[in-house]
C-alpha cells in the first residue's frame, strides 16, 4: 500500500492562542477521537503563553481532573495550580452538570412558585437528566453563561476552551438548539399547552371534546399519572420557552463570530475522518470559522528508510541464524517484524488522511503522534500541546 500525499497548510495552535482575538476555541468531532484530551492540552498551553482561560470539558472520567492536578471537576470552574503562571496566565477548569446547568436556568428564568414547581416534576427530573439532546443543549446554555460572565465590567476570561459532548453524531452540538425548537413546537406540545395558553368557556366549548379525546387516547397509552406529569411540567415551563430559544440563538450567533475558532478533532480511521468531514462542510455552510484539523493518534515510523516488506524479510533471514554470544537473532527478528507492523500502520494512517487531504485541501491540519498510554499528568498535555503546534 502506498500512503497519499498531499500539500496541506500546516495547523500551528499556538497561532491561535497567541491572538487576543480569539475568545473562544471549540474542540468538536465525534466520540473516543481525544476531544476531551485536546481541549485540555490547547488550554494547558494557552495558560501558559499568558491567556486567561476557562475549559469547559464534558468527559466525566477523573482521569483528566488527575492530570490536572485536581481532586475532581464540577459544575462550577476551579483554579487548576499545576500550570506555570510565570507568564501571567491563569487556567480555571470545569466538567458539565447536565442536571445542574438545567436546574440554574430553571432558577434563574422561572418565578420562584413555577421554579420550585419544574424542579419538583417527575418528568422534569427525567427530562433533565436523560431526554435526547439535552446534554448538547445544556452544553450550549452553559458556554453562553461562561461567555456572559464578568468581573469589573471585564469578560472573566478571555479565552474559553470548550470540548464538546460525545455524541453518536459530531453535528449533535451545533443541531441541538434546532432541535430544541422543534420539540417546543411540536404538535404534541402543542396541544399539552393549548389549554393553558388559551383558557376560557368558548375555548372549552369548541375543543374541549377533542382535547379530551386525544388526551384519553394518550392517557390509555403513556399512563394516566405520568400525562399529568407532562401537562403540569408543560404548562409550569411555556413562559421559558421563549427564553430557551433566545439564549441558544445568541449562543449560536457568538459561535460564528470571527473570535470563535473551531478545531475539529478526528482519528486517522475511516469512520472518524468520513465524520470530520461532514462536520467541516457544516460548519462552512453555518459560517463557522474553521482553523483546522486534529488528528490524533497518528503512527509515525521513525526509520522511514526501512519499508514493512524489507523488515519482513530481514527478520526471515534471521529466523534460521544460530545464536552467538551477546546477540540473539530472534530477538532482532522481533524487532524487525514489530517495526513491519508500526511501518504498514503508519501507511494506512497516511492513506486515510490523504482521502480527507484530497475532499479538503484548504484545510490546515495537524498530526499528533500515537502514544503509549493515556495521558497522566500535565506534563504530558504540554507534550501534546507542543505537538499541535505542528513542530
Amino acid at each position: 500500500m502506498t500512503a497519499v500525499t498531499h500539500e496541506v497548510d500546516v495547523l500551528d495552535v499556538d497561532t491561535l492562542i497567541e491572538s487576543s482575538a480569539t475568545r473562544t476555541i471549540v474542540c468538536c468531532g465525534s466520540g473516543g477521537v481525544g476531544k476531551t484530551t485536546t481541549a485540555a492540552a490547547v488550554a494547558v498551553r494557552a495558560a501558559e503563553a499568558g491567556r486567561t482561560v476557562a475549559v469547559l470539558t464534558i468527559d466525566p472520567a477523573r482521569r483528566l481532573a488527575q492530570a490536572l492536578g485536581l481532586e475532581e471537576m464540577g459544575n462550577e470552574p476551579v483554579p487548576v495550580p499545576t500550570v506555570d503562571r510565570s507568564a501571567g496566565g491563569s487556567l480555571d477548569a470545569m466538567m458539565l452538570d447536565m442536571k445542574r446547568t438545567f436546574d440554574e436556568v430553571v432558577l434563574n428564568h422561572a418565578a420562584p412558585d413555577k421554579a420550585q414547581q419544574i424542579l419538583a416534576n417527575p418528568f422534569y427530573q427525567a427530562v433533565s437528566s436523560s431526554f435526547a439532546g439535552t446534554q448538547e443543549y445544556m452544553a450550549m446554555e452553559r458556554l453562553g453563561q461562561l461567555m456572559a460572565e464578568r468581573v469589573d465590567g471585564r469578560p472573566r476570561w478571555d479565552l474559553i476552551v470548550v470540548d464538546t459532548p460525545p455524541s453518536r453524531s459530531a453535528l449533535d452540538f451545533l443541531d441541538a438548539p434546532k432541535r430544541l425548537g422543534s420539540f417546543l413546537d411540536g404538535r404534541f406540545i402543542r396541544l399539552l399547552t393549548a389549554p393553558a395558553k388559551v383558557g376560557g368557556r368558548a375555548y372549552l366549548k369548541v375543543v374541549s371534546v377533542g382535547v379530551g379525546a386525544v388526551s384519553g387516547a394518550m392517557a390509555k397509552v403513556l399512563g394516566a399519572q405520568f400525562l399529568a406529569d407532562v401537562q403540569t411540567f408543560v404548562a409550569a415551563l411555556d413562559t421559558m420557552f421563549g427564553g430557551f430559544r433566545e439564549r441558544a440563538e445568541q449562543t449560536f450567533a457568538l459561535l460564528q463570530n470571527p473570535g470563535t475558532a473551531f478545531l475539529v478533532v478526528a482519528t486517522p480511521e475511516r469512520d472518524a475522518l468520513r465524520e470530520a468531514s461532514y462536520f467541516v462542510d457544516r460548519l462552512a455552510e453555518e459560517g463557522m470559522p474553521l482553523a483546522g484539523l486534529v488528528v490524533n493518534r497518528v503512527q509515525m515510523t521513525y526509520v522511514p528508510s526501512l519499508s514493512a516488506a524489507r523488515a519482513v524479510a530481514a527478520a526471515e533471514s534471521l529466523d534460521d541464524e544460530p545464536s552467538r554470544s551477546g546477540w540473539s537473532p530472534a530477538d532482532s527478528a522481533a524487532l524487525l517484524r514489530l517495526h513491519a507492523d508500526i511501518a504498514e500502520q503508519s501507511v494506512r494512517h497516511a492513506a486515510a488522511v490523504g482521502r480527507f487531504t484530497a475532499s479538503h485541501p484548504d484545510i490546515a491540519q495537524v498530526q499528533v503522534p500515537s502514544a503509549a498510554h493515556d495521558v497522566n499528568d500535565v506534563e504530558e498535555l504540554r507534550q501534546i500541546g507542543e505537538s499541535l503546534t505542528g513542530a
